[in-house]
């Protein structure tokens, strides 16, 4: 099968690769339909994820139809489709039975990390009855993979972490498919004000016809002082970090108000200086 692999920093490759088998009962091998690039993906590929090693295949999102399943699985036969998580839980550890999933102790981010992920035409997927999700039959293919990370890595860290209440007010730094996914859900919640934060004009304009109160571009140097006047100088309540850099983090810092929370969904390979 045909696969992306990490080279080493700064290196990748499409290689052949056998397709993977059954190795644990509760396995189930997919076949990807529809995968993407996560801004993770992106990190180890610039040498920022320690726990990747090269010759890893990378991806950890993904939807497809299961090829075949080990015999502990019973909740999915082959021709099923399914989504998967990019989280695997293994369902009974303590971790996961405090629903901390991403910590599992045999599990979490795995995929594209500790073992071959996604970005392959197949893949094997580790505790397959609590890590993968049905699909009806008509769903469309490239929204469900959406849902794989997208989507709920913006609502869970973003969103539910950022401790977001009706009437509160929220900046969300970086207006990319994370950013996004944290505006549409922040909705969910009510806030007064949701200002997003970028570099990029197009990406901007999208976040206010999904709902932006405010958008600001942060390429002057002044995206704090602006954020911050937007709410008299006391800050937002709620700061959500999406890119992933350590001055994002550290504007983040600048503009939460006294008692609000910053919300930390991107990956920092490089030291972050928090100026407490």
């Amino acid at each position: 099968m045909k696969a992306f692999v990490y080279g080493g920093q700064n290196k990748m490759s499409l290689e052949d690769r056998p397709k993977p088998e059954i190795r644990d009962p509760g396995d189930a091998i997919v076949k990807i339909v529809k995968t993407t690039i996560c801004g993770t993906d992106l990190h180890i590929l610039k040498g920022d994820v320690a726990t990747c090693a090269p010759g890893r295949i990378l991806g950890h999102e993904g939807v497809g139809t299961i090829e075949a399943v080990g015999r502990g699985v019973t909740t999915f036969r082959p021709g099923d489709r399914v989504l998967i998580s990019c989280i695997s839980s293994c369902g009974k550890c303590e971790y996961c039975r405090r629903a901390m999933y991403s910590h599992c102790t045999t599990g979490g981010w795995i995929f594209g990390n500790k073992i071959d992920g996604t970005q392959a035409e197949y893949v094997r997927i580790p505790y397959a009855e609590t890590s993968l999700y049905p699909i009806q039959l008509g769903a469309d293919d490239e929204a469900m993979v959406m849902l794989s990370d997208i989507l709920p890595t913006g609502f869970e860290c973003g969103v539910l972490n950022g401790r977001i209440q009706p009437g509160s007010t929220v900046a969300i730094v970086g207006s990319g498919p994370i950013g996004l996914a944290a505006l549409l859900t922040a909705k969910f919640f009510s806030p007064s004000q949701i200002v997003m934060i970028d570099l990029d004009n197009n990406r901007l304009a999208v976040a206010k016809r999904f709902g932006a109160t405010a958008i600001i571009n942060g390429a002057g140097g002044d995206a704090a002082a602006r954020a911050l006047a937007l709410t008299g100088g006391i800050g937002v309540d709620s700061a959500i970090e999406a890119v992933g850099i350590p001055a994002t983090l550290e504007l983040c810092t600048k503009i939460v108000a006294p008692g609000g929370v910053v919300a930390n969904i991107g990956v920092h390979g490089a030291k972050v200086d928090l100026h407490l």
